[in-house]
C-alpha cells in the first residue's frame, strides 16, 4: 500500500532507520508488523538540528544546532533512501508513512511511539568500528536510552553480532 499518515489505524510499530543501515532492520520491521496486523512508521531523525516547528503533514521545520548558521530546513527522507524503502515496502501490502524528525533520535522515536500509541518500537543495533565505538561512547546507544527512557517495548535487531567468545569493542 501506499505510503500514507492517514490510512495508519490500529497497531503500530515505530522503526528507527538510518541510510547507512542494512536492510535488516526493515527487513524485520516487516516481519513483525505481518505477524501482528499492524501499520509501519519509518522514521528517521537528524541529531544535528533541533526542531522548530511540527507541520499538518507529518514534516517538522528544523534549525542546526550550530549557531553561526541560521538556515531554515524542512526535515525529509534523502530521494534515494526515501525510494529504497518504498522498494522494500511496496510489495508487503502492508500500511506505512516515512517520518523524518530533527533532534535526539531516541527522544524523537519515544515521541512518535506516545503519539501513535504503538506496540513497540524497532532500531537496529550499530555495526562494529572504531568511530562507532566513539560515536556510542559520547552519544549513547539509541536503543539503551529507549529502553530506559519511555515506556514502549523496544525490539533491537543485531545487525553486526559478535561470534561466541569474541571481545566486544567494550570489553
Amino acid at each position: 500500500m501506499p505510503e500514507d499518515e492517514d490510512a495508519l489505524s490500529g497497531p503500530t510499530l515505530v522503526v528507527g532507520v538510518v541510510p547507512e543501515q542494512p536492510d535488516d532492520v526493515v527487513l524485520q520491521a516487516i516481519r513483525f508488523a505481518q505477524m501482528l496486523g499492524a501499520s509501519l512508521v519509518l522514521a528517521t531523525a537528524d541529531a544535528t538540528r533541533y526542531t522548530t516547528e511540527r507541520n499538518a503533514d507529518g514534516s517538522v521545520t528544523a534549525f542546526p544546532i550550530d549557531p553561526d548558521s541560521a538556515e531554515t530546513i524542512t526535515e525529509e527522507f534523502e530521494p534515494e533512501f526515501a525510494e529504497h524503502l518504498r522498494h522494500l515496502l511496496k510489495p508487503t501490502g502492508l500500511v506505512w508513512t516515512m517520518r523524518a524528525v530533527a533532534g535526539d533520535p531516541a527522544h524523537e522515536l519515544a515521541r512518535i511511539a506516545h503519539e501513535r500509541d504503538a506496540l513497540a518500537i524497532i532500531v537496529g543495533t550499530r555495526q562494529r568500528g572504531l568511530r562507532t565505538t566513539a560515536h556510542e561512547f559520547f552519544n549513547g546507544s539509541v536503543a539503551v536510552h529507549l529502553a530506559h527512557r519511555q515506556h514502549h517495548p523496544v525490539i533491537v535487531i543485531p545487525l553486526d553480532p559478535a561470534v561466541h567468545g569474541e571481545r566486544l569493542p567494550w570489553e
